[in-house]
C-alpha cells in the first residue's frame, strides 16, 4: 500500500496536461462502455422468455462455443452477435412455444488485454466487466519507478489492421472530469519509461 501511495504522490508531483499524439489514431467512442459485438467462450448471456418465465436463465458460453438450452438442446453461440443468437433462438423455439419471444442480452464478457512496458507486473489480464485503460494498468501493478502514464500507447486491431493511440492516463489521477477510456478484447497497452 505504501508503494501505491508513493506512486500516486509521484504522479501528482509530475503534473498534468492532456495531450494526444497527432501522428496516431484516435479511437472513436472512447468514453462509451464497449458493446461486445461478437460472442465468445466465457461470455455470460441472459435469456428472457416473455411467455415462459420459467425458462429464464443466465448461462456462460462454454469452451466449445455452445449453450445447452431447455427444449432445444445444444446451440452454437460463439462467433455470433447477440442479435444473431436472439434471431436463431426465436426460430428454434417456434415449434416449442406458443409465443417464442426470446430476448438475449450480454451479462458479462471476458476481455483479455496485454499490459507491457514499464509496469510492475507486465502480463496478459482477463476482465469480466468493462475496464478502463487506467484500471488495466493498475491491475498490472501500476507504473514502475521509471514508468510514466503521460504517453501510454494503446494498440488495437480495427477491421484487421493494427492501429495505435497515445494517451495521457495520468490525468485520471491528477485532474477531475477525465473521460474513461475502455479497453476492448485483444488490446495491448504499453507504458513507456520516463525520459528524465
Amino acid at each position: 500500500m505504501a508503494g501505491f501511495i508513493s506512486i500516486l504522490g509521484f504522479l501528482a508531483f509530475a503534473g498534468a496536461g492532456c495531450q494526444t499524439d497527432t501522428n496516431t489514431t484516435t479511437f472513436s467512442g472512447q468514453a462509451d462502455v464497449p458493446r461486445h459485438v461478437i460472442l465468445a467462450s466465457g461470455d455470460v448471456v441472459k435469456l428472457t422468455f416473455s411467455a415462459a418465465p420459467e425458462l429464464n436463465q443466465s448461462q456462460k458460453v462454454r469452451a466449445d462455443g455452445k449453450l445447452s438450452l431447455p427444449l432445444v438442446g445444444e446451440v452454437d453461440a460463439a462467433g455470433k452477435t447477440v442479435g444473431q443468437l436472439q434471431g436463431e433462438l426465436i426460430q428454434l423455439y417456434k415449434s416449442q412455444l406458443k409465443t417464442p419471444e426470446v430476448t438475449v442480452s450480454l451479462e458479462t464478457s471476458l476481455t483479455t488485454v496485454v499490459v507491457s512496458g514499464a509496469v510492475n507486473h507486465p502480463s496478459k489480464i482477463a476482465f469480466e466487466r468493462p475496464t478502463t485503460v487506467f484500471q488495466a494498468i493498475m491491475e498490472a501493478g501500476g507504473p514502475s519507478a521509471f514508468g510514466t502514464l503521460k504517453h501510454v500507447r494503446l494498440v488495437r486491431t480495427v477491421n484487421g489492421v493494427q492501429k495505435s493511440q497515445v494517451m495521457n492516463v495520468q490525468d485520471t489521477l491528477v485532474s477531475q472530469g477525465t473521460k474513461p477510456f475502455y479497453v476492448r478484447d485483444g488490446d495491448v497497452i504499453y507504458v513507456p519509461q520516463t525520459t528524465f
